[in-house]
């Protein structure tokens, strides 16, 4: 990818962070889901480690996925699209600063805009690093991107690790953003009173993640409540697998193929993918 392009995306992905509102940034597991989240006319993406988990019949879990198989998996949604990609770049694929700055490094690379690094073990025992290597692992992240433009996003996973402990939440985003984050993320927040007292304890962007419970909140809501950038997680993959599923099990429980006249056409999904050059012999 040209430096000219890859510039582009990166400036165009922090306007979107310092413009008015929330914007929407749906999280690709393939480059076609990347095709065609583009078609839709979202102005950005992020990758989903439990979407690529799925696709290549894995859990997500912590360590399912190698740091060449996230990258690799994001090179292809970044080569596949004109739109800023921010990466799932999950606990920066190892226990210390020095693994987080590596994984920026190479996601950078690959014309990466963007990363988000968690503050999860995946140890169950002892689920969330402690305060300063927690801390110490971002400034690391932050180091790493060395005046590129890429954009670190840090996460404070209590929530979604049973410890909904608001204040320790507030105090890890509060010194991730001075570590030099530029966006923090706390997924699993439980309602729109949280995300808002999330939104105001710090002063660079907050992004809220929604379908990763029933809990739902608009656009809107979650803009007025302070939000800057709105993901999906997973939850988008999930919904296709549930497509797949409920598809299947007509066809072997009825043997009748309805699901069929819900299908997008051939013609259609060959207009949201890109043409290959045809070699000559």
């Amino acid at each position: 990818m040209l430096m000219d392009e890859i510039r582009e995306k990166l400036n165009k992905f922090s306007r979107l962070h310092h413009s008015p509102g929330a914007f929407l940034m749906p999280n690709a597991w393939d480059a076609g889901t990347a095709r065609i989240l583009e078609g839709l006319g979202f102005q950005a993406l992020a990758t989903t480690s439990a979407g690529l988990a799925f696709s290549l019949g894995l859990r997500d879990s912590s360590g399912s996925l190698t740091r060449r198989q996230v990258l690799d998996n994001a090179r292809s949604i970044v080569e596949a699209t004109n739109l800023p990609v921010s990466a799932d770049l999950e606990d920066g694929f190892g226990p210390f600063p020095e693994d987080c700055a590596e994984s920026v490094k190479e996601a950078v690379e690959i014309g990466l805009c963007g990363g988000a690094i968690e503050d999860a073990t995946g140890d169950p025992d002892r689920p969330i690093y402690e305060f300063d290597r927690a801390v110490e692992r971002i400034r690391a992240a932050v180091t790493a991107k060395s005046g590129t433009g890429f954009m670190i996003t840090a996460r404070a996973e209590n929530f979604i690790y049973g410890r909904p402990d608001l204040k320790d939440t507030i105090r890890r985003l509060q010194a991730f953003e001075e570590a030099g984050a530029d966006v923090v993320y706390a997924p699993g927040l439980p309602d729109i009173e949280t995300v808002r007292a999330v939104c105001q304890s710090v002063s660079i962007p907050v992004n809220v993640v929604v379908g990763l419970s029933a809990t739902s909140y608009s656009v809107d809501a979650l803009s007025t409540a302070g939000a800057t950038r709105i993901s999906t997680g997973g939850s988008l993959a999930r919904a296709a697998l549930g497509e797949v599923i409920r598809a299947a099990q007509e066809l072997k429980d009825c043997g009748t193929y309805e699901y069929a006249q819900k299908a997008i056409s051939d013609a259609d999904a060959a207009r949201q993918m890109r043409t290959v050059p045809q070699v000559a012999n």
